[in-house]
């Protein structure tokens, strides 16, 4: 993290692959460069050694056991054979090589290996080293003897300090590749992520219905993408449900705002009295009520908490609550049928007005000069009718009728969003009722409000 702080590591994952990469290579070849370059000291050792061994084995040839004490031959030509030779009998040493000090430190070593007999070999001396070998002549009748040779190793350290050389020059040209090509290859295995985030900004600037699911792309990236198509869709719902609200707020805070404005337009176009004020003041004071429990109602609705509210409502006094809010127009006439007395609805009061009042607002908008509210209780629940005497719902429009945004006819001259049926319905169903077209109903048209009974 500290690294990552300062700047030490590269910020873009294809940097970061890159070295990860770079050091799982440079670890490997570590590993076999120093595996490769023992292996090839060992072997140089072993062919010096496999040398000296050869060279003692013809200078034992020069060496007569067979009297009763050990003599070497003389043979023609046998500088070369007597150079870096020592030759024992027993301890005694009978031989040494010219120039080789009598006590020196190779002519110690080579006494060391003669008196130690067998098949053996040391190395003396660090700058310069040195390797010696020892090989016995045995003899019947006779003390064994020994040949003791030596070999100057630096030729061969030469050799493997070369090849130690050539091996680093030859990681520093792998590594360098390695970190090339995986720069390369990952480039162009994030190049589908770089067109993911392309698109992804270009969808941000502009709404679309584009997914990401819709191209070929490798596995991990195509679970990538249905992952963030899941998210894109969860986000677009959001966005729907919140126009939604904001549509049914402003749809349903209309009339009242609408009466606001008309109590006021009154009390301001002439001198009232007080108590024509007061009258004024009181609608203006029920108007805000029903501004705020259409709030209330709706967003609870949204956070989901609708179900969760239990409560009771007389039905008869929520609909004359409802048919006393109607902005009075002269021509259409809103009853509360008998009907509806003494029926309760296992719902809170506000969010009976709110299923009933959109269907309300659509009979009267529809209706030639009457809207009728009864209710009955059936089967358990409550049914409320909202009656009106209009022209009907075309029968080519019923199934889009609790659509968000439809209307049978947009050029009819009355005004409407589409949004109040769906609302109502939604409402209902949130507390186990329901809203629906009753088709059977003529002439004009017959919704019916299903809430709990209470």
């Amino acid at each position: 993290m500290n690294l990552l702080k300062h700047g030490r590591l590269p910020r873009t994952l294809r940097g970061r692959l890159s070295l990860v990469a770079l050091v799982a290579a440079s670890l490997l070849m570590i590993v076999l460069t120093v595996v490769f370059n023992a292996v090839v000291r060992q072997r140089l050792q072993q062919q010096a050694d496999d040398h000296l061994h050869t060279r003692a084995a013809a200078i034992a040839a020069t060496v007569d056991t067979t009297g009763p004490a050990a003599r070497v031959v003389e043979v023609p030509n046998d500088d070369v054979l007597d150079a870096d030779v020592w030759i024992y009998a027993g301890p005694v040493r009978l031989e040494t090589p010219p120039g080789a000090a009598a006590e020196g430190p190779l002519s110690r070593a080579a006494d060391a290996l003669a008196a130690g007999g067998g098949r053996r070999c040391a190395t003396v001396g660090d700058r310069e080293p040195v390797r010696l070998c020892v090989q016995s002549v045995a003899g019947e009748g006779t003390a064994p003897a020994s040949v003791v040779t030596a070999l100057g190793l630096a030729p061969y350290r030469g050799s493997a300090d070369t090849v130690l050389y050539a091996s680093l020059a030859l990681d520093a040209a792998v590594l360098a590749c390695t970190y090339a090509l995986t720069h390369l290859a990952v480039g162009r295995a994030l190049r589908p992520v770089r067109t993911m985030t392309e698109q992804a900004t270009a969808w941000s600037a502009a709404a679309c219905d584009d997914r990401f699911g819709d191209a070929r792309r490798p596995d991990e990236l195509a679970r990538l993408g249905n992952s963030l198509d899941a998210l894109l869709d969860r986000i677009r719902s959001g966005l729907r449900h919140e126009q939604q609200l904001t549509r049914e707020l402003s749809h349903e805070l209309r009339n009242p705002l609408a009466r606001v404005i008309a109590e006021l337009d009154w009390w301001q176009s002439r001198p009232r009295s007080p108590s024509e004020t007061q009258r004024a003041c009181t609608a203006i004071e029920g108007a805000a009520h029903s501004m705020v429990t259409i709030c209330d109602t709706l967003l609870d609705d949204a956070r989901g908490s609708a179900t969760t509210r239990r409560g009771s409502a007389d039905v008869r006094s929520a609909l004359i609550q409802l048919s006393g809010r109607v902005s009075p127009s002269g021509s259409v006439d809103v009853r509360v049928s008998a009907t509806a007395e003494g029926l309760t609805a296992g719902v809170p009061q506000a969010l009976l007005e709110r299923a009933v009042s959109p269907v309300l607002d659509n009979a009267l908008r529809h209706a030639r000069s009457r809207v009728l509210l009864s209710a009955c209780r059936r089967d358990g629940r409550i049914h409320v009718e909202i009656t009106d005497d209009g022209p009907g719902v075309p029968p080519r429009f019923t199934a889009e009728l609790f659509l968000p945004g439809r209307r049978a006819d947009p050029g009819d001259g009355h005004t409407g969003a589409g949004l109040g049926l769906p609302l109502a319905r939604r409402l209902a169903r949130s507390v186990g009722g329901d809203v629906h077209h009753d088709e059977r109903h003529g002439p004009g048209t017959r919704f019916v409000v299903t809430l709990p009974a209470g």
